[in-house]
């Protein structure tokens, strides 16, 4: 694929649409977003375009199109495979100044908003009324909500809840040819045709530009409880997950950490500390949330009953939202504090939470063959593990050829355990090396046919999920 290089007379043009001040293209600017938080990548757009409307979207896509220059759309530059970087150049488009929250239904349980609304943000304004938008990525205090339509974020609360497209019920989008269109409608049922909406969410901004999103909501929910579950064993750490949901319970998150990972957030925030005795190896945080007090009591109860049947230290119980709230920090830290302590490399795996424990020794056993350490944690409770791989005193060469020998071999596992590849930080560029694994030829042809309907001239994000 042949692309035209930016030049004075694209800026030009972009300046009159979206103002001089807009559009940058100054070594700074390059540098900034050349790079997302994918480990090792760096990939310099030729000029970086932050637009305000979405007919201003409209009018740029329109000329890329025309004049074959890629374009990649960028939300808060916090993904993980590299899913928002110019791989082929081109512009940057940034959706920072799209930041608006548009419209909160109350009477349907429904916020239209602009993509380039801080998650988390976005949840507190909701909170403020009652409302819940439980999608909670790690990076909730950072990333965009467009960036997690983008990429489907899930995040510790969707093995009750959900992950993004279960709650997106439509798109506002621009499509790389300029046409603007609703996905969907604003409703809960739709049965008319085919769903566009659904095929956006994940599609990692390739095949346009998300301009406006209609989530629905639910009721905030009142009242959790928080336990921190210290184990022997990571095997009988990640087999309770699956005992607690076989008993009945639905808890709002149960999310799994392995020693390594505690003792990494705990030197890295310096004010959170836990309980961590000396033949601990793993632990468990378990949410429990709802509107009756009594009956979030008795699931916690039924839940301890449920731990002590493995080998359980003590379980800690937070008994107070200071202490909650440290959990939860400690939890959302553990990948900030792995990266500031060594070179590193994460991958996304998922299978049926069954299949954890046969997971975590196959991880551990490649590790050992291939002389790396890893550092496991995750949303255990719908079977989704964050292996970081750490480089330690490896030379470069051998991080380069013989690590990614190993991250095939773990995905083969995955595969096999009828799991997948990512579970919610997408392909990006990062991953397409390993989608032969999980897809066939045809499939991938498939996608490939559907990527050309809505992209012809393939200006739109290329070089991500297939080359």
């Amino acid at each position: 694929m042949s692309y035209k290089k930016v030049d004075h007379s694209d800026t030009s043009f972009f300046q009159s649409i979206i103002g001089a001040g807009n559009v940058f293209a100054d070594t700074a600017s390059i540098e900034k977003y050349s790079r997302d938080e994918t480990d090792g990548c760096s990939f310099p757009p030729e000029v970086v375009l932050k637009p305000r409307t979405t007919q201003e979207i409209s009018s740029v896509m329109k000329y890329c199109h025309e004049h074959h220059i890629p374009i990649s759309p960028r939300a808060a530059g916090t993904g993980l495979s590299a899913n928002s970087l110019c791989v082929h150049g081109g512009v940057m488009l940034s959706v920072e100044r799209m930041n608006k929250i548009l419209e909160i239904d109350e009477r349907s349980l429904q916020v239209t908003t602009e993509p380039g609304v801080i998650t988390e943000h976005l949840q507190n304004t909701l909170q403020e009324k009652g409302l819940f938008y439980p999608v909670d990525p790690s990076s909730r205090g950072s990333s965009f909500i467009g960036g997690n339509v983008a990429c489907n974020s899930g995040g510790p609360r969707a093995v009750k809840y959900g992950v993004v497209k279960d709650f997106v019920l439509n798109l506002e989008v621009v499509l790389p040819t300029g046409e603007i269109m609703w996905t969907g409608a604003n409703t809960l049922k739709n049965s008319t045709g085919y769903n566009f909406t659904q095929l956006f969410v994940g599609s990692e901004g390739t095949l346009g530009v998300v301009t406006k999103i209609v989530l629905k909501l639910l009721p905030y929910p009142k009242f959790n409880n928080i336990m921190l579950a210290p184990f022997k064993s990571m095997d009988d750490a990640s087999a309770a997950v699956s005992a607690v949901f076989r008993a009945g319970i639905l808890p709002s998150c149960i999310e799994f950490m392995e020693r390594d990972a505690v003792e990494y957030v705990m030197n890295f925030l310096g004010d959170v500390t836990v309980p961590l005795a000396g033949e601990t190896q793993a632990t468990l945080l378990i949410e429990v949330d709802g509107n009756d007090v009594e009956q979030i009591q008795k699931d916690c109860e039924r839940i301890y009953e449920v731990l002590t049947n493995f080998e359980v230290g003590d379980i800690l119980f937070a008994d107070s939202e200071a202490q909650k709230a440290d959990l939860w920090r400690m939890r959302r830290n553990i990948a900030y504090a792995v990266k500031k302590t060594n070179v590193t490399v994460e991958e996304d795996t998922v299978v049926p939470r069954a299949e954890l424990p046969e997971l975590l020794r196959h991880i551990k056993a490649v590790g050992k063959k291939y002389n790396f350490r890893s550092v496991c944690y995750g949303h255990a409770g719908d079977g989704n593990v964050h292996v970081r791989i750490l480089k330690d005193q490896l030379t470069d060469e051998y991080w380069k050829t013989e690590v990614p020998k190993a991250i095939r071999e773990i995905f083969e596992k995955v595969v096999e355990l009828k799991g997948t590849i990512s579970g919610e930080h997408g392909i990006g560029w990062f991953q397409i090396p390993y989608m032969d694994i999980k897809f066939n030829k045809q499939q991938i042809n498939l996608m490939r046919g559907v990527k050309k309907v809505f992209d012809p001239h393939h200006i739109m994000n290329p070089g991500k999920i297939f080359n």
